[in-house]
């Protein structure tokens, strides 16, 4: 009955365009364990033209010119993919880049890193580690107390603020944004 009522929840996302091409439905939240991503053709059917370019092609979408370089909403961030939870707004800051930046991961075990060379300076990429989207990059001229800057691609975001948080499976962040409480521990902190 509950398999039941999860493929219902992915049938009715899927047919009302959820804009997200995330395995899961957004009830379950992430579970590395049931995540599987979709083939390259699903992906392009299920997410914009941009999105695929930025998280499958290592695009960059236009600085300024993107939904959450000047979003000061709370909540999290998660790849639009896998729906694997990457930023909070809390470690969000304006970096006078046009796109979201980040001195921290949410879930550090979430993000793989690999050099980048394809223009002339050398950088480092930022991917998702299950479902290997291309994010953007991380610098070394981010604030204290990381001094790191994760600049992120919108495209490759997906926003869940802090009143969906319970509703769309990510509940165990909620107590992150409530005053006077102990932040929850990051699943990768707890290891």
């Amino acid at each position: 009955m509950k398999a039941t009522a999860i493929l219902s929840a992915a049938v009715v996302a899927l047919l009302l365009g959820s804009g997200s091409a995330v395995a899961q439905t957004h009830k379950t939240g992430w579970n590395p364990v049931n995540f599987t991503k979709l083939s390259d053709a699903e992906l392009k059917s299920r997410l914009s033209e941009e999105q695929y370019t930025v998280t499958q092609h290592e695009g960059t979408e236009r600085p300024y010119h993107n939904a959450y370089w000047d979003n000061h909403e709370a909540g999290i961030y998660v790849d639009v993919v896998s729906g694997e939870p990457l930023f909070s707004s809390l470690d969000k800051f304006e970096s006078g880049t046009g796109w979201p930046s980040f001195t921290k991961p949410l879930e550090p075990a979430n993000l793989q890193t690999k050099d980048d060379r394809r223009l002339a300076a050398d950088r480092t990429e930022v991917r998702s580690a299950h479902a290997d989207s291309h994010l953007g990059h991380v610098f070394d001229d981010g604030p204290k107390p990381t001094g790191l800057r994760y600049c992120m691609n919108s495209a490759a975001l997906r926003f869940v603020p802090v009143a969906k948080l319970e509703a769309e499976g990510y509940g165990k962040y909620a107590g992150l944004f409530k005053k006077g409480t102990k932040p929850v521990e990051s699943e990768s902190a707890q290891r």
